[in-house]
């Protein structure tokens, strides 16, 4: 047992020798549970640097599978993935369980709803940002403000970043900054995104992470700071008190929270897709049988792929939830969900 816990103490040997670190934030890092909920660009740096630097639990939470525009930026996916169309939290687990055998991460393969993010959050101490849009930012937000433990946000499009910890009771939330309908709407499949600027707001926020787990919370950044580096500016906004009006902080309602329709319909911005969460399983075998009559079925054991005769094509996830790719339009895709998989 001594040995294990000296080869442990040789690979961290680094970390710790960081003062504000040592061998008792190893430590507590070590017992740390966290939930990073998006595994693309942000999610993938972020849980990289919190597998390697020992966090004992990493869980992991994305409702996408790997596709080949990933591979610019999203750093944990390869080619076979793509091939494979890998779920990408299932794709990134099996890389990092290579990288760091003694850290536990768990894979769910989800979007992440008011309905199951109490399950999802269960435990951990924190909730980490490595999504790409503002709805499942408020989610997390509110679930940590009425949970009582801190979110880490972070956010990148084109060549600018943004990055912030909320911590309740001592910071304002993400929605006193930044209220519902402030967004502008651009997203990495609009108007692109660098992939440096990515790798620094992911690890802005890891440390972050670091900070808060090993009980220095007197080093967390206590503002919003964006930055863009291609044209070499950078702001740092100190926060302001909290708004005693915020649904979030101040009336304590924590409006995202609220429950979702049986079928949630969300347009994937700049992905010509409409996810469609029909509320129920798929068992995907039995899909497979259903659907091989009407086009080419191709599938693996997280997910499955009909190319439809209108000439969109369908993606089925166990857990109910659908993707109609090749349109953005939802009376559309629902129109095509009703006739093959029906409401």
């Amino acid at each position: 047992m001594e040995s294990d816990r000296d080869s442990s103490w040789d690979r961290y040997s680094r970390q710790i020798l960081f003062s504000p670190i040592g061998r008792d934030g190893q430590e507590r890092l070590q017992a740390g549970r966290v939930l990073i909920v998006g595994m693309g660009a942000l999610g993938t740096v972020i849980a990289n640097h919190l597998v390697r630097a020992g966090v004992g639990l990493v869980r992991l939470a994305d409702r996408d599978y790997v596709e080949a525009s990933n591979l610019q930026r999203q750093m944990l996916f390869d080619e076979e993935d793509c091939r494979e169309a890998l779920p990408k939290a299932e794709a990134a687990a099996r890389k990092l369980r290579r990288i760091n055998s003694s850290v536990r991460v768990e894979a769910h393969v989800t979007d992440v709803t008011p309905l199951n993010i109490r399950e999802l959050a269960a435990g951990v101490q924190l909730i980490v940002d490595g999504t790409d849009n503002f709805r499942t930012r408020y989610l997390m937000n509110d679930y940590a403000y009425q949970a009582n433990i801190p979110y880490v946000y972070g956010g990148a499009v084109s060549s600018r970043g943004m990055t912030a910890a909320f911590i309740p009771g001592s910071t304002p939330c993400f929605r006193c900054l930044l209220p519902e309908g402030d967004g502008n709407g651009e997203t990495c499949d609009t108007i692109g995104v660098l992939a440096p600027v990515v790798d620094i707001v992911a690890s802005y926020e890891s440390a972050e992470v670091l900070k808060i787990l090993t009980g220095n919370l007197d080093a967390v950044r206590r503002s919003l700071l964006t930055f863009d580096i291609w044209k070499n500016r950078t702001y740092e906004m100190r926060y302001p008190k909290p708004r005693e009006d915020c649904p979030t902080c101040g009336k304590r309602e924590y409006p995202a929270l609220s429950l979702h329709s049986s079928a949630d319909v969300t347009t994937m911005c700049g992905r010509d897709s409409v996810q469609i969460s029909g509320g129920r399983p798929l068992d995907l075998s039995i899909w497979r049988d259903r659907l091989s009559s009407v086009g080419e079925v191709n599938a693996n054991p997280f997910l499955m792929r009909v190319s439809l005769p209108e000439g969109e094509r369908l993606t089925l996830f166990p857990d109910g939830r659908v993707f109609v790719q090749g349109t953005s339009d939802p009376v559309r895709a629902k129109s095509l969900y009703a006739r093959y998989i029906g409401m």
